[in-house]
């Protein structure tokens, strides 16, 4: 049933905190006068808790995988498109979406099904075309509505019950890559990504290869 879903898959969108993130938030000191490009938008969410740390001298930070950054270049390179819709607005989430090069990027988004709907109308997609990683009750909404409802390892049981697959690993710690993989493998496209992965970055190892 899941491997039927996947087979359809043309957009993965994931959640940040928990999923690309292994959820922890550091909050360290800001360098004086450094450009925030989400400075507007967290000042907008000044009031309303959960959504971002509003403060000239802390800046909020997250860690990312590597594993799942070489994921989303799979991902690229087997023809799928990618997406972030998430609750809290970070400088550092907008940094690593630009790095990794995603279609898409929603911060401070807490009905994030009007923005899965926003977005498949720009796609022209229909719903069971779309993956949604997520791991936690916010995501639930989309999840309930999109062809493949991803949990990671590390995700509420509420969440995990109403997921279609589940991966191997936490989010933070390879889980972006497991629903990657999933997806890309259950399209038969998964070997040829990771060979036109490494010989993007190894050149010599086609000659060597043929």
């Amino acid at each position: 049933m899941s491997k039927e879903r996947a087979e359809k898959i043309k957009l993965i969108l994931f959640d940040v905190d928990g999923v690309m993130t292994d959820g922890t938030i550091f909050l360290f000191p800001a360098p004086a006068n450094a450009p925030r490009s989400t400075a507007g938008h967290v000042a907008s969410r000044a009031d309303d808790g959960g959504y971002s740390i509003h403060s000239e001298t802390i800046v909020e930070a997250k860690g990312f995988n590597a594993h799942d950054g070489t994921g989303i270049s799979l991902a690229r390179l087997g023809g799928l498109k990618m997406g972030i819709i998430t609750k809290r607005i970070s400088e550092t989430v907008a940094l690593r979406a630009r790095d990794l090069k995603l279609d898409y990027v929603y911060q401070g988004i807490s009905d994030k099904l009007s923005v899965f709907h926003e977005i498949l109308a720009k796609e022209k997609l229909r719903a069971d075309q779309v993956a949604y990683v997520g791991d936690d009750v916010i995501d639930l909404p989309i999840m309930r509505n999109c062809g493949l409802a991803i949990a990671v390892r590390n995700a509420r049981e509420e969440v995990k019950d109403e997921s279609h697959y589940i991966t191997d690993h936490e989010g933070g710690r390879g889980g972006v890559r497991d629903a990657v993989e999933f997806v890309l493998r259950s399209q038969g496209k998964l070997e040829k990504a990771i060979a036109d992965y490494i010989g993007q970055r190894s050149p010599a190892s086609k000659t060597a290869g043929s």
